[in-house]
């Protein structure tokens, strides 16, 4: 059984301080009645000494070191994708509740093996999905549960946004199949897991993806078809090479009885909604929208909201290790078929 915690704050260490993890301290800091920071973890030495000066707790190099040393609840993986199933298999040995960022592993097997190790070790296994709290897409995974499209024929998703050649050189892991994944794993991650939480179960993925223009290992542009199992279609268009900034991020339904588009440069921006039965929450839409300067949204900080409830033994995960496998199948599923130049069926095992 997860134990449950009350009566203290969680006690949670973040590894991995690089360029997600300020989202991580900021959403700690807005829940500081409920969670505290109690040390940092990064294996470069100038930027552990940086943080564990900011934030006055104690650093570790190695997250072995920082397991043994400390009284935790709760581990936050900011690492890279590829460390995650290492470092969480690690905690859970520890017996400790792993939080993990997308995606949750670059591998099928290693996604599974995490799971188990959190079953096995009966602790939280967390993978961050802070889009899915968006404003936006909270009207309209509401609109999909209450069937207000009908039947759903067609879903286009668009990720058009840049990174140039020093983003991928900031770090050697960048770019890279074993810790970092391409377009559609990193960058498009959020928007590849809209296809199964929205949506629904996938059928088959057919996929095509090139390398264009970065001098990197894995894909900066690439096409995916989805087959749904409720006959539905639709396709998924991504590309880090767009001129010259992030243009869009979208995703559009077309039903029997509806049409909607979420776009802007991160589905910030609810630009059509139409429904043949009006709604009350229907005149919500234009609050809903948000400016982002940030591709990340601002769901972290709700995000932790319901993990917190979940270690209090008050709510349920909203994203726990086996909803992180839905669209990490789906990932694996379309790097398959555009390695192999055939439709991939799903589930990918029994």
């Amino acid at each position: 059984m997860n134990k449950i915690i009350q009566g203290r704050k969680i006690r949670i260490g973040i590894v991995g301080c690089g360029r997600i993890a300020k989202n991580h301290f900021a959403s700690i800091e807005t829940h500081s009645d409920n969670i505290e920071l109690v040390a940092v973890c990064d294996n470069n030495a100038a930027t552990l000494a940086a943080h564990q000066e900011r934030y006055q707790v104690p650093a570790y190099q190695r997250i072995e070191d920082l397991l043994k040393a400390e009284q935790l609840d709760l581990v936050a993986l900011c690492t890279p994708s590829g460390l995650h199933p290492e470092q969480a298999v690690i905690a859970a040995r520890h017996g400790v509740n792993v939080m993990t960022e997308k995606p949750m592993a670059t591998r099928w097997q290693d996604g599974v093996r995490m799971v188990r190790a959190c079953d096995e070790a009966e602790v939280y296994l967390f993978v961050v999905k802070q889009n899915r709290r968006n404003t936006t897409l909270q009207l309209l995974k509401r609109a999909v549960e209450e069937k207000r499209f009908g039947k759903i024929y067609m879903v286009s998703i668009n990720v058009f946004w840049t990174r140039p050649q020093e983003y991928y050189d900031s770090a050697k892991w960048r770019g890279t199949w074993e810790l970092d994944g391409g377009a559609f794993m990193n960058q498009a991650s959020h928007y590849v897991d809209l296809i199964d939480w929205l949506i629904g179960p996938v059928d088959s993925v057919h996929a095509m993806t090139a390398t264009l223009a970065r001098d990197i290992q894995v894909e900066d542009t690439g096409v995916l078809n989805v087959r749904w199992r409720s006959g539905a279609l639709g396709s998924m268009s991504v590309t880090m090479l767009t001129y010259p900034k992030n243009l869009e991020g979208s995703i559009t339904i077309l039903g029997e009885k509806g049409t909607v588009r979420v776009g802007g440069v991160a589905v910030n921006d609810i630009q059509v909604w139409d429904f043949a039965e009006p709604c009350d929450y229907d005149a919500k839409i234009k609050e809903a929208n948000y400016e982002t300067t940030s591709v990340y949204g601002f769901g972290h900080p709700l995000y932790y909201k319901n993990v917190i409830d979940v270690l209090r033994g008050e709510a349920e995960p909203e994203t726990d290790g086996r909803e992180g496998l839905g669209s990490l199948e789906v990932l694996i599923a379309a790097y398959l078929s555009a390695r192999d130049g055939r439709t991939v069926s799903l589930p990918l095992e029994y």
